[in-house]
């Protein structure tokens, strides 16, 4: 067996770089076969309604222990098992002769099949369906589910990708570093490493060759794991990682560039939880406050005084310091029974965010009215913006609803290539905009941010996302008014110096990726960002960005 080193790439999460053995994910259970039952229906149906109910409690008690975003994702996993239709289904099948086994794949995959038709978000819950089904399989046959490896010693986790089921309990005191052969820089599995500061490699198609034992140098900072590392690449890989953490640990207070340019660095947060966790993290405030917390899993809009409440949890944490507030952006992958429509065939280009707000102002209007009464309560300064922006038209109504309310900075998120474009105009009559670009990757190239099998294009690195950025940039320097960044590129060290360099004065992103981007931020002036920027947008492709972009920040 050959032991020399070879490199593999992928797309780096994080600034990390660890050395470690490879454990992968064991592959999923066999297909059933399709036998006739021998047991005789009242017992299979026995064995599968079993299997079923200890999945949905399992599922439950994983997101306990969880807590946070993963519970309420395995929550939903619960709800898959419990659901009636599917267990009618089941029940069908085993009537026809078919063993427990096979009944609950058939129906998993009937359910599937459904959601894949109706693309986008379903799409993609459609593989959290097949995890179910594995896990209910295996209870069935009295075997262990497919999982994350138990081991007592750290090790690199190698995997196609990870279940929801698997991440929400990961320990990592022994997970040291993430790969996987599939997903993208907004996969599940990538927005787990970066909330964790885990390093990972996704959409890495080479690592297929990684087996049990295999020796890793895992460098999310450059793309690569290294497989059979020499000694002298391990020596001055400890090194380097010795020197980003000294680094990390030496840059602190507000964000500055070497010249002494200012970039407010900030936080995105979803609860007053994960804004304590800001804190901790000397964000200088809030640049994403997702409120969508409030509404999920309800059938009603939470009243004003319920609303006002948990504002004001977030707000009190900042006192004197920026708290931009994005009012609830539902659709798409977070449909609400009574806020967004039914039936839509592609919800992503729907009623989603602003115009389903729109279309029920009472819900747009109590929620600014709570968070007007929660600022006026707290001494945080209070932004509001919108998402989903699309027109001056949607900015000029949603600035004036602010007004009205007595909300003094309105502005609005950058999510599609028209406001981009139109982004001088929206400046002239919004305080400010944030640049969501997760979003504004996904409409650019038409390329579902959530769907497994186009996420390589998913890549705020296209040059083509870059230009709609700098002329957002361009904007915000001839109007003189705020330009952030509040999608998963912020969190990118060596992206947030490019950003800067295109115009924009503030990032946002989950709290463990601040130290990273301030140290990172403090080695270039703003001269040096502006003229890395220019050529990065010269890139005839995202891989390409990067190797401009590497090429400059090695010299």
């Amino acid at each position: 067996m050959t032991t020399k080193e070879r490199i593999l790439t992928g797309i780096g999460v994080g600034r990390g770089l660890v050395v470690g053995d490879v454990r992968r994910m064991p592959d999923p259970l066999p297909e059933p076969p399709q036998t006739n039952s021998t047991l005789g229906a009242d017992a299979e149906l026995g064995r599968a309604t079993v299997a079923l109910s200890e999945t949905a409690e399992d599922l439950r008690d994983r997101g306990r222990q969880a807590g946070g975003l993963a519970k309420d994702v395995l929550d939903a996993l619960a709800l898959m098992a419990d659901d009636q239709m599917l267990h009618a289904d089941v029940k069908n099948r085993i009537d026809r002769g078919a063993t427990a086994e096979r009944a609950v794949f058939d129906a998993f995959a009937g359910f599937a099949s459904i959601l894949e038709a109706a693309g986008g978000y379903m799409a993609e819950r459609a593989g959290d369906l097949g995890d179910v089904a594995n896990r209910v399989i295996a209870r069935i046959m009295g075997v262990a589910a497919p999982g994350v490896p138990q081991s007592t010693t750290p090790f690199v986790l190698v995997a196609r990708d990870l279940a929801p089921a698997d991440t929400a309990l990961l320990n990592f005191d022994i997970v040291r570093a993430l790969v996987t052969t599939d997903g993208g820089p907004t996969s599940h599995t990538a927005i787990l490493a970066r909330e964790k500061g885990l390093p990972a490699i996704v959409g890495a198609k080479s690592a297929e060759v990684l087996v049990d034992g295999d020796v890793v140098l895992v460098d999310a900072g450059k793309n690569e794991i290294v497989l059979h590392p020499s000694a002298v690449r391990i020596e001055e890989a400890l090194i380097e990682a010795e020197a980003r953490k000294a680094a990390r640990a030496g840059a602190t207070g507000p964000g500055r560039m070497a010249d002494g340019h200012e970039v407010a660095l900030l936080a995105n947060v979803g609860s007053s939880k994960s804004a304590s966790a800001a804190v901790e993290a000397h964000a200088e405030g809030i640049g994403l406050f997702r409120t969508e917390f409030l509404f999920l899993d309800n059938d009603t809009a939470p009243s004003v005084d319920t609303q006002q409440a948990e504002y004001a949890a977030v707000f009190e944490q900042f006192p004197g310091q920026k708290v931009v507030v994005r009012v609830l952006d539902a659709g798409a992958d977070k449909p609400l029974p009574f806020l967004t429509d039914d039936g839509e065939e592609n919800p992503a280009l729907g009623r989603r965010g602003i115009r389903a707000l729109f279309a029920h102002s009472e819900i747009l209007r109590d929620q600014l009215t709570a968070i007007a009464q929660a600022a006026a309560a707290t001494r945080a300064d209070v932004w509001v913006m919108a998402p989903m922006i699309a027109t001056v038209d949607e900015t000029e109504e949603f600035v004036a609803l602010c007004r009205e309310v007595g909300i003094a900075k309105a502005g609005v998120m950058i999510e599609v290539p028209s406001s981009a474009l139109l982004a001088h105009h929206i400046l002239e009559i919004a305080d400010f905009v944030s640049i969501g670009t997760n979003d504004l990757t996904q409409y650019t190239v038409a390329a579902d941010r959530l769907l497994g099998t186009v996420a390589d294009l998913q890549d705020p690195w296209n040059p083509a996302v870059l230009r709609l950025i700098r002329e957002v940039g361009r904007a915000g320097e001839v109007t003189h008014k705020s330009v952030g960044v509040c999608g998963e590129a912020a969190a990118d060290p060596t992206l947030a110096v490019v950003l800067i360099g295109l115009g924009v004065t503030s990032l946002s992103m989950s709290p463990i990726a601040l130290a990273d981007v301030r140290a990172e931020i403090s080695r270039f002036t703003l001269a040096e960002a502006r003229e890395l920027a220019e050529r990065v947008l010269s890139s005839r492709n995202a891989a390409d960005a990067r190797i401009a972009a590497s090429a400059v920040l090695t010299q």
